[in-house]
């Protein structure tokens, strides 16, 4: 019995959630002057700006997937949502890009 709960302990400590931490990366619209970043910061989670990428840290257990509902929203809001897209980038599975829609590339991928 001791040794279950001793590793029940140990287990509790490793168990312990760290907060979340991930990146929007917003380089493409901040570069042509359509988004001012500074206003996507909120008082539920810790944001810091460095030049064109924002980190989003929470202490609570903020999803990956959360975090894109909430970008996409607030590109809604400021009606941008039809020219811009959130995806996940391929270098860092905790790394969003905004990038803009191709419409001219997708017509020339179905026509293959």
């Amino acid at each position: 019995m001791s040794k279950g709960g001793s590793g029940a302990g140990a287990a509790g400590a490793k168990g312990k959630k760290k907060g979340a931490t991930f990146t929007i990366d917003c380089a493409k619209p901040v570069e042509d002057k359509i988004m001012d970043i500074a206003s996507l910061e909120n008082d539920s989670v810790t944001v810091t700006r460095e030049k064109t990428k924002i980190t989003v840290t929470s202490d609570c257990n903020l999803s990956k997937r959360y975090l894109k509902y909430l970008t996409k929203k607030y590109l809604k809001k400021h009606n941008v949502r039809d020219w811009l897209r959130v995806i996940a980038s391929n270098k860092d599975r905790n790394v969003y890009e905004l990038r803009y829609f191709n419409i001219a590339e997708n017509e020339g991928e179905e026509e293959d």
